[in-house]
Protein backbone atom coordinates (compact mmCIF):
# COMPACT_ATOMS: atom_id res chain seq x y z
CA UNK A 1 0.00 0.00 0.00
CA UNK A 2 2.78 2.51 1.05
CA UNK A 3 4.62 1.92 -2.27
CA UNK A 4 1.17 2.42 -4.50
CA UNK A 5 0.56 5.46 -2.58
CA UNK A 6 4.01 7.08 -3.44
CA UNK A 7 3.64 6.21 -7.05
CA UNK A 8 0.36 7.25 -7.19
CA UNK A 9 1.64 10.49 -6.21
CA UNK A 10 4.46 10.86 -8.28
CA UNK A 11 1.93 9.94 -11.06
CA UNK A 12 0.10 13.20 -9.66
CA UNK A 13 3.42 15.27 -10.41
CA UNK A 14 3.69 15.84 -6.48
CA UNK A 15 6.02 18.87 -5.29
CA UNK A 16 9.47 19.09 -5.43
CA UNK A 17 9.76 18.66 -1.74
CA UNK A 18 7.35 15.76 -1.47
CA UNK A 19 9.30 13.93 -4.36
CA UNK A 20 12.42 14.47 -2.59
CA UNK A 21 10.32 12.37 0.16
CA UNK A 22 9.26 9.99 -1.77
CA UNK A 23 12.15 9.28 -3.43
CA UNK A 24 14.24 8.67 0.31
CA UNK A 25 11.40 6.04 0.96
CA UNK A 26 11.69 3.83 -2.35
CA UNK A 27 15.62 3.86 -1.72
CA UNK A 28 15.28 2.72 1.87
CA UNK A 29 12.63 -0.11 1.20
CA UNK A 30 15.44 -0.91 -1.84
CA UNK A 31 17.96 -0.94 0.41
CA UNK A 32 15.96 -2.94 2.98
CA UNK A 33 13.95 -4.68 0.98
CA UNK A 34 15.18 -5.20 -2.32
CA UNK A 35 14.09 -8.78 -3.31
CA UNK A 36 10.70 -7.99 -2.44
CA UNK A 37 10.94 -4.08 -4.10
CA UNK A 38 11.60 -5.31 -7.50
CA UNK A 39 8.50 -7.83 -7.23
CA UNK A 40 6.17 -4.69 -5.43
CA UNK A 41 7.15 -2.43 -8.14
CA UNK A 42 6.65 -4.73 -10.70
CA UNK A 43 2.95 -5.81 -9.40
CA UNK A 44 2.04 -2.24 -8.69
CA UNK A 45 2.98 -0.80 -12.22
CA UNK A 46 1.20 -3.63 -13.63
CA UNK A 47 -2.16 -1.71 -14.37
CA UNK A 48 -2.95 0.09 -17.50
CA UNK A 49 -2.88 4.07 -16.93
CA UNK A 50 -1.15 3.58 -13.50
CA UNK A 51 -0.11 5.54 -11.99
CA UNK A 52 -0.88 7.76 -14.89
CA UNK A 53 -1.97 7.26 -18.70
CA UNK A 54 0.43 8.62 -20.04
CA UNK A 55 3.11 6.70 -18.90
CA UNK A 56 4.27 3.58 -21.44
CA UNK A 57 5.19 0.54 -20.31
CA UNK A 58 9.12 1.47 -21.67
CA UNK A 59 8.76 3.88 -19.06
CA UNK A 60 7.64 1.94 -16.32
CA UNK A 61 10.48 -0.33 -17.23
CA UNK A 62 13.29 2.50 -17.26
CA UNK A 63 11.59 3.28 -14.01
CA UNK A 64 11.82 0.30 -12.25
CA UNK A 65 15.48 -0.47 -13.64
CA UNK A 66 16.47 3.17 -12.48
CA UNK A 67 15.42 1.83 -8.53
CA UNK A 68 16.64 -0.85 -8.87
CA UNK A 69 20.22 0.11 -10.17
CA UNK A 70 20.63 2.35 -7.80
CA UNK A 71 20.36 -0.15 -4.88
CA UNK A 72 23.40 -2.29 -6.71
CA UNK A 73 25.23 1.24 -6.50
CA UNK A 74 24.19 2.21 -2.88
CA UNK A 75 25.33 -1.79 -1.94
CA UNK A 76 28.99 -1.50 -3.61
CA UNK A 77 29.63 1.51 -1.98
CA UNK A 78 28.58 -0.01 1.47
CA UNK A 79 31.02 -3.21 0.77
CA UNK A 80 34.03 -0.50 -0.02
CA UNK A 81 33.71 1.45 3.01
CA UNK A 82 33.51 -1.57 5.34
CA UNK A 83 36.93 -2.72 3.50
CA UNK A 84 37.97 0.87 3.97
CA UNK A 85 37.42 1.62 7.50
CA UNK A 86 39.02 -2.04 7.91
CA UNK A 87 42.24 -1.19 5.61
CA UNK A 88 42.51 2.12 7.36
CA UNK A 89 42.35 0.52 10.97
CA UNK A 90 45.22 -2.17 10.01
CA UNK A 91 47.56 0.62 8.08
CA UNK A 92 47.02 3.04 11.48
CA UNK A 93 47.93 0.32 14.38
CA UNK A 94 50.72 -0.94 11.84
CA UNK A 95 52.37 2.46 12.19
CA UNK A 96 54.20 2.69 8.59
CA UNK A 97 57.54 4.35 9.22
CA UNK A 98 57.07 5.88 5.75
CA UNK A 99 53.69 6.77 5.24
CA UNK A 100 51.83 8.90 8.44
CA UNK A 101 49.97 11.88 9.24
CA UNK A 102 47.52 10.38 7.61
CA UNK A 103 43.73 11.79 7.69
CA UNK A 104 40.62 10.30 6.59
CA UNK A 105 36.96 12.46 7.08
CA UNK A 106 35.27 9.59 8.77
CA UNK A 107 31.87 10.25 6.59
CA UNK A 108 33.78 9.89 3.10
CA UNK A 109 36.56 6.67 3.95
CA UNK A 110 36.72 7.67 -0.45
CA UNK A 111 39.86 10.32 0.17
CA UNK A 112 42.79 9.86 2.32
CA UNK A 113 45.61 12.16 2.36
CA UNK A 114 48.97 11.21 4.35
CA UNK A 115 52.60 11.91 4.21
CA UNK A 116 55.46 9.60 2.17
CA UNK A 117 58.53 9.60 3.81
CA UNK A 118 61.06 8.43 1.70
CA UNK A 119 64.66 7.30 2.63
CA UNK A 120 66.67 7.54 -0.11
CA UNK A 121 68.51 10.59 -1.39
CA UNK A 122 67.89 12.95 -2.93
CA UNK A 123 64.27 12.55 -1.78
CA UNK A 124 65.45 12.05 1.81
CA UNK A 125 65.85 15.88 2.05
CA UNK A 126 61.56 16.57 2.62
CA UNK A 127 58.58 14.35 2.59
CA UNK A 128 55.78 14.84 0.18
CA UNK A 129 51.86 14.81 0.84
CA UNK A 130 49.48 12.56 -1.50
CA UNK A 131 45.16 11.82 -1.64
CA UNK A 132 44.71 8.55 -2.37
CA UNK A 133 41.07 8.44 -3.94
CA UNK A 134 38.99 5.40 -3.76
CA UNK A 135 36.14 4.58 -6.55
CA UNK A 136 32.56 3.73 -5.27
CA UNK A 137 33.81 0.39 -7.08
CA UNK A 138 36.57 -0.31 -4.99
CA UNK A 139 37.84 -2.94 -4.52
CA UNK A 140 37.10 -3.92 -8.08
CA UNK A 141 38.56 -0.67 -9.60
CA UNK A 142 41.85 0.78 -8.26
CA UNK A 143 42.46 4.09 -6.31
CA UNK A 144 44.27 6.92 -7.90
CA UNK A 145 47.35 8.43 -6.50
CA UNK A 146 47.60 12.76 -6.94
CA UNK A 147 51.04 13.86 -4.76
CA UNK A 148 50.02 17.08 -3.54
CA UNK A 149 53.46 18.45 -3.20
CA UNK A 150 55.75 19.19 -5.65
CA UNK A 151 58.23 16.69 -6.71
CA UNK A 152 61.72 16.33 -8.88
CA UNK A 153 60.61 12.89 -9.71
CA UNK A 154 60.33 11.31 -13.40
CA UNK A 155 57.11 8.83 -12.51
CA UNK A 156 55.47 11.85 -11.47
CA UNK A 157 54.54 14.40 -13.74
CA UNK A 158 53.93 18.41 -12.94
CA UNK A 159 50.12 17.97 -11.88
CA UNK A 160 51.08 15.10 -9.19
CA UNK A 161 49.77 12.45 -11.41
CA UNK A 162 52.21 9.38 -10.60
CA UNK A 163 52.64 5.96 -12.85
CA UNK A 164 53.00 3.31 -10.65
CA UNK A 165 52.30 -0.11 -12.14
CA UNK A 166 50.47 -1.80 -9.07
CA UNK A 167 46.94 0.10 -9.53
CA UNK A 168 47.19 0.56 -13.34
CA UNK A 169 43.78 -0.78 -14.65
CA UNK A 170 45.79 -3.53 -16.55
CA UNK A 171 47.56 -4.59 -13.73
CA UNK A 172 45.18 -3.87 -10.92
CA UNK A 173 43.71 -7.06 -8.98
CA UNK A 174 40.95 -6.46 -6.12
CA UNK A 175 42.99 -8.87 -3.18
CA UNK A 176 45.39 -6.13 -3.18
CA UNK A 177 45.19 -4.08 -0.22
CA UNK A 178 46.11 -0.06 0.05
CA UNK A 179 49.23 -0.61 2.55
CA UNK A 180 50.73 -2.80 -0.31
CA UNK A 181 49.97 0.52 -2.89
CA UNK A 182 51.77 2.39 -0.64
CA UNK A 183 54.85 -0.05 -0.18
CA UNK A 184 55.20 0.30 -3.91
CA UNK A 185 54.40 3.88 -4.17
CA UNK A 186 56.83 4.63 -1.55
CA UNK A 187 59.84 2.31 -3.25
CA UNK A 188 59.10 4.00 -6.53
CA UNK A 189 59.91 7.06 -4.85
CA UNK A 190 63.12 5.97 -3.48
CA UNK A 191 63.63 4.23 -7.08
CA UNK A 192 62.67 5.83 -9.84
CA UNK A 193 62.06 3.71 -12.83
CA UNK A 194 63.12 4.24 -16.61
CA UNK A 195 60.02 2.07 -17.82
CA UNK A 196 57.79 3.93 -16.53
CA UNK A 197 58.26 8.02 -17.89
CA UNK A 198 55.95 10.55 -17.05
CA UNK A 199 58.92 13.29 -17.03
CA UNK A 200 61.43 12.56 -20.42
CA UNK A 201 63.43 15.59 -19.50
CA UNK A 202 64.52 14.49 -16.20
CA UNK A 203 65.18 10.94 -17.20
CA UNK A 204 67.61 12.36 -19.96
CA UNK A 205 69.22 14.83 -17.56
CA UNK A 206 69.75 11.77 -14.76
CA UNK A 207 71.42 9.85 -17.78
CA UNK A 208 73.61 12.49 -18.97
CA UNK A 209 74.60 13.69 -16.08
CA UNK A 210 73.55 11.74 -12.61
CA UNK A 211 75.11 14.58 -9.95
CA UNK A 212 73.78 16.92 -12.00
CA UNK A 213 70.13 15.62 -11.13
CA UNK A 214 70.73 14.65 -7.76
CA UNK A 215 71.79 17.98 -6.93
CA UNK A 216 68.58 19.60 -8.78
CA UNK A 217 66.01 17.02 -6.73
CA UNK A 218 67.84 17.53 -3.72
CA UNK A 219 67.14 21.55 -4.18
CA UNK A 220 63.88 21.16 -5.38
CA UNK A 221 63.19 18.74 -2.30
CA UNK A 222 64.65 21.11 -0.17
CA UNK A 223 62.56 23.83 -1.80
CA UNK A 224 58.94 22.34 -1.89
CA UNK A 225 58.92 19.46 0.23
CA UNK A 226 57.11 18.93 3.46
CA UNK A 227 58.79 19.16 6.81
CA UNK A 228 59.69 15.63 7.61
CA UNK A 229 58.10 14.56 10.81
CA UNK A 230 59.96 14.11 13.96
CA UNK A 231 59.91 10.59 15.27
Amino acid sequence: MLLIAVLEAIGGQASRSLMDCFADILFTLNKHCFSLLSMWIKEALQPPGFPFARLSPEQKDTFSQQILRERSSTKSKMAASSRLMKELEEIRNWRMENFCNIQVNEVNLFIWQGLIVPDNPPYDKGAFKIEINFPAEYPFKPPKITFKTKIYHWNIDEKGQVCLPVISAENWKPMTKTDQVIQSLIALVNDPQPEHLLRADLAEEYSKDRKKFYKNAEEFTRKYGEKRPVN
